[in-house]
């Protein structure tokens, strides 16, 4: 069996390699963070609003926009916004299958090449596979838990307090799938196949600590970039924007606020990529050395 340290140096030299790999993970990190981004200043404008004694409404972003600018205008940006929307929540399945074929081919010396092929027919089970977990998503179950408490009345709590025991499962669910992906993309399992192969291969290997460990810390430290980059980047643009407003019109404070915005989202998002094609390799990697092995509860085989 590969040693957890040679994976590791394998993943990160592929990582710096292969640019066709990267391509997909930048674009996919980039549409991640403005989706996060997006869903940050919501949440940061209702908590404001909330404090003020005046929480917002569920359109009222919408109704401000809508006050502030030509229709015409404001129908075309809604359009846009609402085609942003799709994209950022489809494209990372798309990316997610060929990051993961790509990275296959290129630790078995095979050309790598077929990234869109290998995007468009993984798509739907992996879409499948990443729905079952939706709430696996920090982000995602901030924003249930902010639908749940402004809306669900005296029963807001009881389903808050649900979401969060639905996402602390979700993410254990999630440990013990993490090869259900390669599985499908690599194996063409279907997404039952594809989870009981995962849950087999994490329980037969869970004695290898080190390895483990490894693995989770490349997870938390994943998570930990995620967290501070979605709070920090848009509490800088809002400061950007509050401090020029204090002395220029808000048309050119508002711009430049969006500019540096967008600055900040691109840098942050080419370091997403890095590390979330690095810790997508090191699984994709794993999967494939650890399926080499002999199934532990195979005693014999027939001839």
């Amino acid at each position: 069996m590969t040693k957890p340290r040679d994976i590791i140096a394998q993943a990160w030299a592929m990582t710096k390699r292969e640019r066709s790999i990267r391509k997909w993970g930048f674009v996919a990190a980039l549409l991640a963070t403005l989706l996060n981004t997006k869903l940050f200043i919501y949440q940061a404008w209702l908590v404001y609003s909330y404090f003020q004694g005046d929480p917002i409404g569920f359109l009222t972003m919408e109704k401000v926009l809508f006050e502030s600018m030509p229709f015409w205008f404001f129908i075309v940006l809604m359009v846009f916004f609402g085609a942003l929307l799709i994209i950022e929540c489809l494209f990372p399945h798309l990316a997610k299958g060929a990051i993961i074929g790509l990275a296959a081919k290129s630790h078995k010396k095979e050309e790598v090449k077929g990234g869109l092929v290998l995007a468009l027919y993984n798509f739907f089970p992996l879409f499948a596979l990443h729905e079952l977990l939706v709430l696996s998503s920090f982000t995602m179950a901030v924003t249930l838990c902010s639908l749940a408490l402004r809306y669900g009345g005296g029963a807001g709590p009881i389903m808050a307090i649900i979401l969060v025991c639905a996402w602390v499962l979700s993410n254990i669910l999630e440990f013990f799938w993490i090869f259900a992906e390669e599985a499908v993309v690599i194996r063409k399992h279907g997404m039952r196949d594809a989870i009981r192969t995962s849950f087999k291969l994490v329980i037969s290997y869970l004695g290898h600590v080190v390895f483990l460990i490894l693995l989770m810390f490349i997870i938390i430290l994943r998570i930990f970039a995620n967290l501070l980059m979605v709070v920090l980047v848009p509490g800088i643009v809002l400061g950007v924007g509050f401090l020029l407003g204090t002395f220029l019109p808000p048309v050119i404070s508002y711009s430049v606020s969006a500019i540096v915005g967008l600055l900040l989202i691109g840098v942050a998002s080419y370091l997403f990529s890095y590390l979330e094609i690095f810790r997508q390799t090191v699984w994709t990697i794993t999967y494939i050395e650890l399926s080499k092995l002999k199934e532990l509860d195979v005693i014999e085989t027939k001839l």
